[in-house]
Parts: C-alpha cells; sequence; structure tokens
C-alpha cells in the first residue's frame, strides 16, 4: 500500500475544512515514503491549502476543474468525451475495483483522479505505476495547462507523470494538446459547451462535483 497515492488523491480533492489538518500530514508522507524527488511544489500546495480560506480555495478549485472540459479531473472526459465509449470504459474500470474489493459511493464516479489515485494506493507499486502510465498523455496534458495558467496544482501532475512507468504518447498527447482550451470565465461558451444530454452510466448522475469524502476519511484514519 503506498500513502504517496493517498496524499496525492488529497491534495486534489475538493477542499474542505476538514481536511485542514490533514494536509501538512500529507506533505509529510510525501517525503518519507521516498517515491518522489523534489517534493517543493506540492510542499507549497499542501501549505496554500492549510491555510488558505477555504471558501477561496474552493472557488478556484471549482474554476479550475469544473468550469473547464480541458481541465477535468475525469480522466475518460478527456478519451471519450460523453461517447458511450466512455460508459462502457466506467464499467470496466468499476469491475477493476471491484474485483479488488473496493465498493465506490453512488456519488464516486471511477474515473476522477482522486478516486484512481486512492484505488492504486492499494495496489503494488509496479501495477499502479502501470495503471498510471496508460493515463500518461492525459495527465501530461492537464500538467501543461496547469502549469501554463501556473497553478500550484500543476506540481501533483508533475508528481503523476514521474510515478507512471511510461512516458506520454507523443501523437496522442498533441491531439489532447490541439484542443482548443475553455475559458472558464466565460459563462455563455459554459452553457453552450455543456448544453448536451451526458451518457448515462451509473448512479447519481445528479452529482456534479465527486469530492472522495469517504475516500479522505479513510486516508485520515489510516494516517492517524
Amino acid at each position: 500500500m503506498s500513502r504517496t497515492y493517498k496524499a496525492l488523491a488529497l491534495l486534489l480533492s475538493y477542499p474542505e475544512e476538514a481536511y485542514r489538518d490533514l494536509y501538512p500530514a500529507a506533505s509529510g508522507v510525501l517525503g518519507e515514503e521516498g517515491l518522489l524527488g523534489d517534493c517543493k511544489g506540492l510542499v507549497r500546495l499542501a501549505r496554500e491549502l492549510a491555510s488558505e480560506d477555504v471558501l477561496d480555495l474552493q472557488a478556484r478549485y471549482v474554476q479550475l476543474f469544473d468550469r473547464s472540459r480541458t481541465l477535468s479531473l475525469h480522466l475518460y472526459e478527456h478519451v471519450h468525451g460523453e461517447s458511450r465509449d466512455r460508459g462502457q470504459a466506467m464499467v470496466e474500470l468499476n469491475k477493476l475495483y471491484a474485483s479488488r474489493g473496493v465498493q465506490l459511493s453512488a456519488h464516486e464516479l471511477p474515473d476522477h483522479l482522486p478516486v484512481f489515485l486512492e484505488f492504486l494506493s492499494l495496489l503494488e507499486p509496479n501495477e499502479a505505476a502501470a495503471l498510471l502510465g496508460e493515463a500518461a498523455h492525459v495527465l501530461a496534458a492537464l500538467h501543461g495547462r496547469l502549469k501554463k495558467r501556473k497553478s500550484p496544482y500543476a506540481a501533483v501532475f508533475a508528481a503523476l507523470i514521474d510515478l507512471a512507468d511510461t512516458s506520454a504518447d507523443a501523437q496522442a498527447l498533441s491531439a489532447l494538446m490541439a484542443e482548443i482550451e475553455d475559458d472558464p470565465d466565460d459563462l455563455a461558451a459554459l452553457d453552450r459547451a455543456w448544453a448536451e444530454e451526458p451518457v448515462t452510466f451509473g448512479p447519481d448522475q445528479a452529482a456534479g462535483c465527486p469530492k472522495a469524502a469517504e475516500m479522505i476519511s479513510r486516508m485520515g484514519e489510516n494516517a492517524a
């Protein structure tokens, strides 16, 4: 079991007041386990999450990850969009989770990156790195876009790229980076982009932003 993946899952989750005391512990875990080299950016992010006003943190989080499809934390959004292929991919990912004894709550979607990282924390390091490597091009695209915006969250994606056992496929990455980035400040464009009915693949489609609350609660218990 890798606490590094758990710590990264926490840093990438929707900020909550209840998590404030966990952020310093998460940055400590990253240094102790030794899977990553330079953790300075992650430590700065953890410090920011622990010290800044939670409402400001939540607003910035939503601005980044919920109001731009090109920064979505749902991995299959970048691979399949809203096609029915995404629904089948979700089913297969849920089967993988279930084969390891992991059952998600109704509001947790399996391709949501914090949830995926929590799952990877349960695996042997080599297997976790291999699964993460399958999303290397998505992680690289998100890292590039966040770095362009000078977002502290870019540090999480730099760490994930380091943990993956393969580099991003150049052609796949180029295709993702060629997509026009959404402007999260253009509300009219955002409404048009989300006007289409999304494909249904599981329960509780009204859940807008899975916070993986149970996941973080489990992490807190393990850190205690």
